[in-house]
């Protein structure tokens, strides 16, 4: 966990007490809703279909037990019992009073908690992967990384005014599971020929109106180069992105216009001023910031623990959750467990305060008092012995966060949608719900094996629908709800975007077409090993869309 020192609690501290101050001002009307919209923005307040929405920053998903009892507090005294976990690693509040918002910002900021960079035209939360310091693909532990991004970009004066939202994702593993393609700016750890670390930088990813697979343009930056080369890709963007068009404002409209090697060129020529300057990293650099991170002190356990293999063999429902939420750890006799967020019924990433409260417990209890945010919507513990996976589970069946579904067809990314958001198109919410109850059977969705389901309501892509097996997104027609389907949409290091199937579908059709699709993959697919996409990609699209407009009238 990244413990603040002086400098970092008193930045949070005054931008406190500067936000109170101006919305006193707005409430006062001294101040204009033009003039307050630029402030809320770059405190993480937005004006939403029933209410203000607070998002507060969770950097690179990583949370403490202390935090997350404080955000339960939040929810219970100052929102409705609840919160929404977002794909960028944060968390969400859909019902504050704009008058509280200073206050519950002050005593987040007493557990080392903020809102600053959660939303306007600057640098957002850098997020990375989930199973950052444990997994055994790991070449670099990327919270070291992402914390010396995020000191780098907080209120940093070029970059608080971009042409639009910037976002980056850290990847330190051979495995991207930061989505690193689909990012303004993705970087992702390699090694060179003599060993040394570095990182491939791609540039001008990103979904939404014009979703479009990131370029490679370093494919070795020595680590000590890392911020001065972002500040040249910064420098460039603010310098010739759009401003007069904000769906043309993003990086990645630029690097289309200027062709990945002329955007290149302008990177390099801008870093030749920049190179080998004040802001080259040090290992001294590296260093500070690393000691400021706590570790967990490991016990010295066998890798195999006999108490839990005889739990797997005697209890299938424990081994099926342990098949599916307990992941592979670099420490002999740990495990890194998945909390699912993807309970049928409820709203993908959504958590009750009494929910939270009872996860920060288990932290303490179970993996050093720390957890994880994913870009999946759901929670993770990072740390947990082996031998007490059984204790856990019983634990978590309990509080509703056992569903073995991590990686299969009910685990949905879903945005809010047009149930809270006043930019959607379509509900998100009822759409997810309708479709995990028709594939509760666990028995069906084992046999369907890996599929990544994904919702927006609109085209913003909050869903990260054009990266989803299957696509959905909401559409409007005439006034009425609508949903367009895609699929073959893949993340990680062969990302793809998914081809949409044809026509839109009304709300109450999309479970069949989901079940449609699904009849077709299963009819074709060479083994129980090939994925729904997979099979996709090997045979397209086209005997997919015949089945499912068969039966269209």
């Amino acid at each position: 966990m990244y413990i603040y020192d002086d400098i970092d609690q008193r930045i949070v501290d005054e931008r406190v007490a500067q936000f109170r101050d101006q919305t006193r001002r707005f409430l006062a009307g001294q101040l204009s809703e033009d003039e307050f919209r630029a402030l809320r923005l770059r405190n993480g307040l937005y004006i939403q279909k029933h209410a203000p929405m607070l998002r507060v920053a969770i950097p690179y998903g990583l949370l403490s037990s202390a935090q997350l009892r404080e955000l339960a507090h939040v929810a219970r005294r100052y929102d409705r019992g609840y919160a929404h976990f977002s794909t960028r690693q944060n968390i969400q509040y859909n019902w504050p009073r704009l008058e509280e918002v200073p206050q519950i910002l002050a005593e987040l900021a007493t557990v080392q908690m903020h809102a600053i960079q959660t939303s306007g035209n600057c640098v957002r939360n850098v997020t990375t992967d989930h199973f950052a310091g444990v997994a055994p693909d790991e070449i670099v532990d990327p919270f070291v990384w992402a914390e010396l991004v995020r000191q780098w970009s907080t209120l940093h004066p070029e970059f608080g005014f971009l042409p639009r939202k910037f976002k980056i994702a850290i990847n330190g593993s051979v495995e991207d599971r930061a989505a690193v393609l689909v990012h303004d700016i993705g970087i992702h750890a390699v090694r060179g020929d003599t060993g040394e670390v570095g990182f491939r930088v791609m540039v001008g990813g990103g979904l939404g109106r014009t979703p479009i697979i990131g370029h490679v343009i370093r494919e070795f930056l020595p680590w000590k180069h890392l911020l001065t080369y972002l500040d040249a890709i910064l420098r460039v963007y603010n310098r010739y992105g759009r401003r007069d068009n904000k769906f043309k404002a993003r990086i990645k409209i630029l690097v289309k216009d200027l062709t990945p090697a002329g955007f290149t060129r302008q990177v390099e020529e801008e870093w030749f001023h920049l190179k080998g300057g004040p802001g080259t990293l040090i290992q001294a650099e590296l260093d500070r910031v690393e000691t400021r991170f706590t570790r967990p002190a490991y016990l010295r356990l066998h890798d195999v623990d006999p108490g839990y293999e005889a739990r797997l063999k005697a209890e299938p429902a424990f081994a099926r959750w342990a098949s599916r939420n307990v992941h592979a750890h670099k420490v002999p006799g740990y495990a890194a467990v998945s909390l699912s967020l993807k309970k049928t019924g409820v709203p993908s990433g959504d958590a009750t305060a009494d929910q939270m409260d009872a996860v920060a417990r288990l932290a303490d209890d179970y993996s050093f008092g720390e957890l994880r945010v994913t870009h999946e919507q759901n929670l993770v513990f990072a740390d947990v012995p082996r031998r007490d996976l059984h204790d856990l589970w019983l634990e978590l069946r309990a509080l509703g966060l056992a569903t073995p579904n991590i990686g299969l067809l009910t685990n949905i990314i879903s945005c809010p949608g047009g149930d809270f958001c006043s930019l959607a198109n379509a509900a998100s919410i009822p759409v997810a719900q309708a479709i995990q109850a028709r594939f509760e059977d666990l028995d069906y969705l084992y046999d369907i094996g890996e599929l990544d389901l994904n919702i927006s309501g609109c085209m913003n892509s909050c869903g990260h629908h054009h990266v989803g097996h299957i696509g959905i997104l909401g559409v409007d027609k005439n006034g009425e709800e609508w949903y367009q389907v895609s699929i073959g949409g893949t993340q990680g290091s062969q990302a793809a975007l998914g081809r949409v199937i044809g026509p839109s579908f009304a709300r109450a059709e999309v479970p069949d077409v989901v079940e449609r699709l699904i009849e077709v993959y299963l009819r074709q697919r060479d083994s129980d090993s090939e994925q729904f996409v997979e099979v996709v990609h090997r045979i397209g699209i086209e005997p997919f869309k015949a089945h499912v407009y068969a039966y269209a009238d």
